[in-house]
């Protein structure tokens, strides 16, 4: 697969400001607004009337409040003097920035701030000097520093409020919390001011571009027409200015644009004034901008001319400081100089240069000059969306209360109108406030930062989030229905005509902790930014930045997980409520009403909360919350999230979970740093630098012939690798159920049973992984989906623990994928039943499975009636045909007319199901036959039968000697073989195959037939009689040449054997297989076929089923292979087998050890792979017979072989099994030993879905896996044959480097592989003593040809009596007594040889040699020899029973082994 490309930092520069084309936003005739004062208050000062005192001149006096009363300050005093509040406007001094009431004795004061002590009369002004027993309280200024340039935010506005009267502070407005009357009567009063930007001479244009780059728009992104409109929102402005004015500083803005697929983009940008040349301005301009006297139009030469530019970065990706900071840097560069490199240079490096920070480098530090840097950090790895928003900066504008109050407005969705003079601040709570209501996402117009040409957005006849610079107010009012919120004064102004919801409306609990939890953080807040400078500046130097920025992100989190909590406790357990669709799709079928149960939903919440959801009900946020959660949506991983903190909180809580919703990602810590130099300054042709001759008098025009090419940058998965969309064809996990996994899995570590089924829950995944591929490669889909709902059904019935939902929703998909709307609807069931509630994702794929697939048609019309007609009247005359019958014999004497059985009986039609399948066959259930009745006997076969046996037979589909077909029904299969004994033709051998399992019948008839035909009477078979039209062309497509490819090669006939009794197995000795393989790899479903092409051959089996007895002696197969997970440990040197291995291993998905049980040393365990090539050769004419295996009472039968000679041609019995590949296969085989890492399925999961992800989902259809993942290949292998899985990777072996096809091979579609699954290891150390398996093998199949050293190790004890003492004693039931003779005997021997395998595992496979696996009950084995243990350790001690490694399994092993199933060979 392609490398993903890194994303881009930066997309584009852009330079706005005011153009030639530039409209202005007012008529250049209109005069200013003189409701709006144009001068700063610069002086304030209180006078008393009463001692004959005037307000000062220039000064103005407030008199009466805003709605007319009189505001004497100390009305309600006895001969109290009469105090006024005056103030004074104008441009001569630094304005006022805030004002104050100071109480002596009780409050500190403010550093920055003056007390007016005295009045302009020198009287003390004191306002409360009428009140005695007062504390002296004093009005207080802060003024604004001598440094601050022109246009400096500062009071325009000064006025008095009475509450008592109904006043309440104006719009835009700062009130200053105390009460400014001090006498027991009268009313309160309080002082308010306006904070706001004084301009004057002011021209506003609007903005335009000035310049950009790169000049061509991006495919994926062009540059949006309206970007300068948001760099400069209040326009582009020509200003007049006093000649000595000192230059204001930049100002920072961020912006949001939102593109249709709602998909953001984010500006950053900062606005700068620069002089403007008085030659471009007409006469008009310069007269309103005061540049020209209004009587003689002179010039007045006092004043210089300004205008404002910005510019400005999109990228996106929040990165507002770091942005920030390089946009400053570029500003300084321009108005210094000269320089050696041009600004487009800079510009460049930064936008191509500068790598975006990854897991590999989380840190990127850009050295722009010498003396400028900035540090860009990886963003924080988060489930939640990524965004702009900064919830310290909410909390600190908005405080608790009012935070609060806004979550309600913005749930349900009111006109919010947010304002700020700075602009910067705008974003970020803009930001916050839709990301505090995650789920849900505003559906509503949302600007962040609204430009002035935009305002007509707040008319809107919907609701909306817009923010806007408070500037605005001074050109016009807000709109009666919008809830403005001022961040200045961090007040809320509502209208009458739209009241909010009162928080007491909102769940009372999760309200009270989500209140309690931002008092908390505002509190922290607080210590943490109101520090004195130097303080601070101290704390940031002794302190690395990553602790300071960790703690701000630390504190970011919290607050956001504070609103989480409590959507999750507004929304909890709504999944419940969820309607998921289970019919054919119609127009109503996306309303939210069908998709959501809202009036359930409405029920389940606590009364006194109705009003509330019954707005949050109504509203876009939840409509579209609903379809996202039902229908394929690109925030499934965030819903996911979502779900598991719902899971997570309680409701009845009265404070917050331990347990953190949303947690920082420790891996962006990583101390790797890239170092970013800057760009290299060029060199003259003698090395001597080159002269600064770059310098700027304004920002200037850029130019493209400056610009760098963009330097190829190391490549590196540098996205956030993405989710499986809904419409990807590889199933994957999310973040989120990796992390639930790895919990999961460190939870049943230490509880044996559930670990057992964890593993054995991430085994099936690993199979539903590669289910796409196995369907993909199917020829009959539907068969190969029924599969792999079959294993879901075997899944449940085993208890398995699922980590994750990609079992269930590998399957939907793929129903989805080749329209199987009907399975999708019983998978979805089978959840149902299982307890599992679907997640986001999962969700999503069932009902894009029901929506997109074709729906069988409901409406069948007729065909269904006659159908059902037809059966009710066939039904009824097959009942009524036996009392005919016997009527007629009755009659007759016995005898039949010789034309009641020449007709065929018709066979009953079944109806269409459910899945619209119609189909005429002759099932088993399809013939009603009367058991055991005198006209019906069964021991021949009727016309029909014998008809289509001719049929088969000249068919040549099966040739004497060779088995192609799959097995027939008993009766056909009779006809075949030719006459012999037949079963008692009772009712109990007709299936009725009805729903389920005629269904699965059907799917699966191209590959077992189940042919049900009617049995005719005994003294007319004779009758010729052709079966229906519809069992011939069925029988024509079942058995056509072209199936012949895929079908099994089947073993040859062998005469019929009577059935045998239980006595007579436990009285004879057991009747075995040529192999101890052959039983149990059939059991494991592991023998497969590689020519046959239908996947959907495989039958599903449980490991303790048998597939039809085999005959003996097969062809055997070409290639065999054969696996042993059996380790050694290299430390004890002790083999460690299966289940112990699976016992060892850990819940970390990246750690390969596993621990041995006999040491605790952890190692790495290994799968041995052995694959045996068999050069084909023509199969003899008499199959061999088979051989038996001795059991317990076979003593004699044993000491006869000892004694006799082997006949010739008799094959050899070896270790583990196999025969003596000499005897058995005639030509010599060639093997290759092979040895890889046996991987815990936690681990193979990881590495697969790795894979997958690198190189595709196809690859695991290619040959290439062999060779190139050895060890994902070979563990999938040894798990899907373990668990009876099907698959093909079996079909790769063939087109690696470990198969070289002989020129002669006559199969077509390559050779059959024969996979054998083996307990013990596959080689034997040549230096350790033999097994007392492989010894008793040895001693039944002892001939002159086997080396004495095969039998007879040096040293070694055991012998054949010692063997049949250790069986007796099992078979009585005294284990203790095997045991104590195996440690007796190795105790008797000067040397003690070398074992290496536990006593456990050496009794154990000795039973199995002896007895057959079918025999023996390991269960009831392990609980014996448990028992055995305990009463050795009583006499022994359980240490030196340890030492001799006489120890049972551990708990966990065995439940590995029971929950696996024991189905390996030993």
């Amino acid at each position: 697969m392609a490398e993903e490309t890194p994303p881009q930092l930066v997309d584009y520069f852009v330079v706005a400001g005011l153009t030639d084309s530039s409209k202005a936003l007012e008529e250049e005739s209109q005069q200013p607004r003189p409701a709006r004062p144009s001068e700063p208050i610069t002086d304030v000062a209180v006078i008393i009337r009463s001692q004959g005192e005037t307000p000062p001149q220039g000064f103005t006096c407030i008199e009466s409040s805003t709605s007319g009363h009189p505001v004497e300050l100390n009305a309600g005093l006895l001969s109290s003097p009469q105090m006024y509040i005056c103030y004074q406007r104008g441009r001569g001094k630094p304005p006022l920035i805030d004002l104050g009431v100071h109480c002596e004795g009780k409050d500190r004061l403010k550093p920055g701030y003056e007390i007016i002590h005295t009045t302009p009369y020198s009287r003390s002004a004191n306002l409360s000097s009428g009140a005695p027993g007062h504390q002296r309280t004093f009005l207080t200024y802060r003024r604004a520093a001598e440094s601050q340039g022109h246009n400096t935010l500062g009071i325009t506005d000064i006025c008095l409020v009475v509450p008592s009267k109904g006043e309440s502070t104006p719009h835009t407005f700062c009130r200053v919390d105390r009460n400014l009357n001090a006498g027991m009567w009268g009313p309160a009063m309080f002082l308010c001011y306006k904070m706001a930007m004084s301009k004057a001479n002011t021209l506003v244009y609007e903005a335009g571009l000035l310049s950009r780059y790169p000049e061509q728009d991006s495919e994926s992104f062009p540059l949006p027409e309206s970007v300068p409109i948001f760099c400069l929102p209040m326009g582009a402005t020509i200003e007049s200015w006093p000649v000595n004015t000192k230059y204001q500083l930049p100002v920072f803005s961020t912006f949001v644009l939102t593109g249709a697929s709602g998909d953001k983009v984010y500006g950053a940008a900062i606005q700068f004034h620069e002089a403007y040349p008085r030659e471009r301005l007409s006469d008009k301009q310069s007269l309103r901008l005061g540049l020209l006297s209004v009587v003689d139009r002179r010039p007045i030469t006092s004043k210089s001319v300004q205008t404002r530019r910005s510019i400005c970065i999109l990228s996106h990706w929040p990165f507002f400081d770091v942005f920030h900071k390089f946009l400053m840097f570029i500003y300084r560069y321009s108005i210094s100089g000269p320089h050696v490199l041009p600004l487009e240079t800079h510009i460049s490096h930064f936008m191509y240069n500068v790598p975006f920070p990854s897991p590999q480098r989380p840190r990127i530090l850009v050295q722009m000059s010498p003396y400028d840097n900035l540090l860009l950090c990886q963003p924080v790895s988060s489930p939640l969306p990524l965004s702009g928003a900064s919830f310290l900066t909410l909390l600190q504008n908005l405080g608790p209360e009012n935070a609060l109050t806004l979550l309600l407005a913005v749930l349900t969705e009111q006109k919010l109108l947010i304002h700020s003079l700075r602009p910067d601040v705008l974003t970020s709570v803009s930001e916050a406030l839709v990301s505090m209501i995650f789920p849900l996402r505003w559906q509503c117009p949302y600007i962040p930062l609204c430009p002035l040409t935009l305002a007509d957005v707040l008319c809107a006849p919907v609701p909306f989030i817009v923010g806007i610079h408070s500037s605005y107010f001074d050109l016009y009012d807000p709109p009666h229905d919008v809830i403005c919120v001022d961040l200045d004064t961090n007040t809320i102004f509502q209208s009458e005509e739209r009241k909010l919801l009162s928080p007491r409306s909102l769940p009372r609990r999760p309200c009270k902790v989500l209140l309690a939890s931002l008092h908390a953080h505002f509190q922290q807040l607080d210590e943490m930014y109101n520090k004195a400078v130097e303080e601070a500046s101290l704390e940031f130097l002794l302190t690395d930045y990553d602790l300071v920025y960790g703690r701000r992100k630390q504190l970011e989190l919290e607050i956001q997980a504070a609103f989480l909590r409590f959507m999750a406790c507004v929304l909890k357990g709504y999944r419940a409520f969820l309607l998921p669709i289970t019919q054919a799709p119609s127009d109503t079928t996306h309303d939210s009403s069908s998709l959501f149960f809202l009036q359930g939903f409405l029920k389940s919440r606590d009364r006194a909360c109705h009003k509330f959801y019954g707005q949050l009900l109504r509203t876009q946020l939840f409509t579209q919350f609903i379809e996202e959660c039902s229908f394929a949506s690109h925030r499934h991983a965030g819903l996911e999230f979502f779900d598991t903190c719902v899971d997570k909180v309680q409701v009845d809580l009265e404070k917050a979970e331990e347990t953190p919703l949303v947690e920082l990602d420790d891996s962006r810590g990583g101390e790797h740093t890239v170092f970013i130099m800057p760009p290299e300054e060029p060199a003259g042709p003698d090395g001597a630098e080159l002269p600064a001759r770059y310098c700027y008098d304004c920002f200037p025009v850029l130019r493209a012939e400056l610009f760098e090419r963009p330097l190829d940058q190391p490549t590196a998965p540098l996205c956030p690798a993405k989710s499986s969309a809904p419409s990807s064809p590889a199933p994957r996990r999310t973040k989120q159920e990796m992390k639930v996994a790895q919990r999961v899995a460190q939870k049943y570590s230490s509880v044996p049973d559930m670990w057992a089924r964890c593993l054995l829950g991430h085994c099936y995944g690993l199979w539903f992984i590669y289910l796409p591929t196995y369907v993909r490669a199917a020829p009959s889909k539907a068969r190969a989906l029924q599969t792999a709902y079959e294993v879901l059904q075997q899944m449940e019935s085993r208890k398995v623990v699922l980590p994750d939902e990609v079992c269930y929703r590998s399957l939907l998909q793929l129903c989805g994928q080749y329209g199987e709307p009907v399975l999708s609807v019983r998978v979805m069931l089978g959840m149902k039943r299982a307890g599992i509630v679907p997640n986001a994702l999962t969700y999503a794929y069932y009902n894009k499975a029901v929506l997109e697939s074709k729906w069988p048609s409901s409406t069948q019309g007729g065909r269904l009636r006659w159908a059902k007609l037809r059966n009710v009247v066939l039904g009824a005359a097959q009942f009524r045909q036996p009392l005919r019958q016997r009527q007629l014999e009755s009659r007759a004497g016995g005898s039949l007319p010789e034309s009641r059985g020449s007709r065929p009986r018709p066979s009953l039609q079944r109806q269409t199901t459910w899945a619209g399948q119609s189909l005429q066959e002759a099932a088993p259930g399809g013939q009603l036959v009367k058991s055991n009745s005198d006209g019906f006997p069964c021991s021949q076969p009727s016309a029909v039968e014998a008809g289509v046996a001719q049929m088969i037979k000249a068919l040549g589909v099966l040739e004497p000697g060779s088995d192609s077909l799959v097995v027939l029904p008993p009766g056909l299969q009779q006809l075949l073989d030719g006459p012999g004994s037949s079963e008692d033709g009772s009712l109990s051998d007709v299936s009725f195959q009805t729903d389920e399992s005629d269904r699965t019948a059907l799917d699966g008839a191209d590959v077992q037939p189940s042919l049900g035909l009617g049995r005719r009477d005994k003294n007319h078979h004779g009758q010729g009689g052709a079966p229906r039209r519809g069992l011939a062309a069925k029988l024509q497509q079942l058995l056509s040449p072209a199936r012949r490819s895929s079908l099994r090669q089947a073993p040859e006939p062998r005469e019929p054997q009577p059935r045998k009794s239980p006595v007579d197995s436990l009285l004879h000795p057991h009747e075995r297989p040529d192999s101890t393989a052959s039983e149990s790899s059939v059991s494991l479903g592991s023998e497969f076929d590689l020519s046959d092409t239908s996947l959907s051959s495989f039958s599903l089996r449980k490991s303790s089923d048998l597939l039809p007895e085999a005959s003996p002696g097969p062809e055997l197969p070409p290639v065999e292979i054969l696996l042993s997970s059996c380790s050694l440990c290299q430390t004890c040197g002790w083999l460690v087998h299966d289940e112990e291995v699976m016992a060892g291993w850990t819940p970390d998905d990246s750690n390969l050890n596993t621990a041995c049980p006999f040491c605790a040393h952890p190692f790495v365990p290994v799968l041995s792979i052995e694959i045996q090539h068999v050069p084909q050769q023509p199969s003899p004419s008499e199959p061999p017979p088979a051989a038996r295996g001795p059991v317990l009472s076979d003593r004699y039968q044993c000491l006869a072989l000892d004694q006799a000679e082997p006949e010739p041609g008799t094959p050899l019995s070896l270790c583990n099994g196999c025969k003596d590949s000499a005897a058995a296969r005639g030509p010599a085989l060639r093997s290759e030993l092979e040895t890889f890492a046996y991987l815990s399925p936690l681990v193979l999961r990881k590495e697969l879905e790795s894979l997958l992800e690198n190189e595709g989902s196809d690859f695991l259809a290619q040959p290439e896996l062999v060779d190139s993942h050895p060890i994902i290949y070979w563990n999938l292998l040894w798990y899907f044959c373990r668990l009876g899985l099907p698959s093909k990777l079996l079909q790769l072996v063939l087109a690696s480097r470990h198969v070289r096809p002989a020129p002669q091979a006559p199969a077509p579609d390559g050779p059959p592989v024969c996979v054998r699954l083996l307990w013990d290891v596959l080689t034997p150390d040549p230096d350790s003593c033999p097994p007392l398996y492989a010894l008793w093998r040895g001693h039944r199949n002892r001939t002159a040809q086997m080396q004495p050293s095969a039998l007879h190790h040096p040293g070694c004890p055991f012998s054949l009596a010692f063997l049949e003492a250790v069986l007796s004693h099992v078979g009585l039931g005294e284990v203790h007594k095997a045991i104590a003779l195996f440690l007796e005997t190795l105790a008797a021997q000067p040397r003690p040889p070398p074992l290496q395998r536990s006593v456990y595992r050496e009794i154990l496979f000795l039973v199995l040699a002896a007895l057959g696996k079918e025999h023996v009950d390991i269960a009831a084995f392990d609980k014996k020899y448990k028992a055995a243990y305990s009463k050795l350790a009583n006499s022994l001690g359980k240490e030196e029973l340890r030492r001799q490694r006489v120890q049972p399994p551990s708990s966990k092993a065995i439940d590995c082994r029971r929950s696996f199933g024991a189905t390996l060979e030993c």
